[in-house]
């Protein structure tokens, strides 16, 4: 065979073999998505790497070409979060953060939580979030905050309140005057918003409405002519027993001093003093629980 057919049939052959080669489809790279979605590429076609969004290129080529090999030469493409910059603190250092995560630099999607030092108060997210950007989210301030004197509460006082002014998250104690009984939490606090917590209330106590009876009062029987005189405290219950006429037994009904205000059970009946001499008390009568 002569030289130049040769080489013509080389050349066909080799072009043959080449135009068979193809790629596969490239490979998952972390955290990265390729420009051309399809399962074979011819040699010599192109892709593109894209770091998701809040990740960047840390080495390596971004492109990659086909080659004869019919192999992608991807080694060494990686994407590594975004760093986001230290967030500014306020003056003085009114403003610290700490990181909810270990390490010394934030990344995307890292939380950092705020706070402000004694005594002003934050205002705005106590967190912030480092973004795709590379910036963090809104960052709150400290702004100093001061409630005025706080009010008095009928029937009662406060404790100590010494000052004009007060601060944000400074307390006041309030108490009440006997017999009166604090109603709410003790303290009130002053918030951010310059106003002072709810405050607490005294609550008068409860006159017994009977001149004789006997009832339950704190696991006892007592007389309320001889011992409930001053009556019960706010919040306190006492039992008067009333009497069931076809079994011939008692029973107890509770009634709770409300401010001020007890009302006796519908079922009790007083008895007068001639009455007290000559008939059993009900509350001596055997309890209906106890009756099969």
């Amino acid at each position: 065979m002569s030289p130049v057919p040769l080489i013509f049939w080389t050349v066909a052959l080799a072009h043959t073999v080449l135009a068979g080669r193809v790629c596969p489809r490239p490979p998952e790279i972390p955290l990265a998505t390729a420009d051309i979605q399809k399962e074979e590429f011819n040699m010599g076609e192109e892709i593109t790497y894209h770091c998701n969004p809040g990740y960047v290129a840390q080495s390596g080529s971004r492109s990659y070409t086909c080659p004869w090999s019919g192999r992608w030469p991807i080694v060494t493409f990686r994407c590594i979060p975004v760093v986001c910059p230290p967030p500014p603190v306020s003056e003085f250092g009114a403003l610290t953060y700490h990181k909810l995560l270990p390490g010394n630099v934030s990344v995307f999607q890292d939380v950092i939580k705020f706070e402000c030092l004694p005594p002003l108060a934050l205002f705005g997210n106590e967190t912030a979030k480092c973004l795709a950007s590379g910036n963090w989210s809104e960052l709150p301030e400290c702004r100093s905050v001061e409630c005025p004197y706080p009010e008095q509460i009928e029937n009662g006082f406060i404790n100590f309140a010494l000052r004009r002014t007060y601060k944000y998250k400074e307390t006041v104690q309030y108490g009440c005057n006997l017999p009166y009984v604090l109603d709410g939490a003790s303290a009130s606090s002053c918030e951010k918003t310059g106003t002072w917590s709810t405050k607490p209330a005294c609550r008068a106590p409860c006159a017994i409405p009977v001149k004789r009876a006997t009832v339950l009062y704190n696991e006892q029987k007592l007389k309320v002519q001889d011992h409930l005189r001053d009556g019960i405290k706010h919040g306190e219950t006492i039992w008067f027993f009333c009497k069931n006429k076809e079994q011939q037994c008692s029973y107890t009904v509770p009634a709770q001093c409300i401010d001020g205000t007890l009302s006796v059970p519908a079922c009790f009946k007083e008895r007068g003093w001639l009455a007290t001499m000559v008939k059993t008390d009900v509350a001596d009568m055997t309890p209906c629980e106890n009756i099969n």
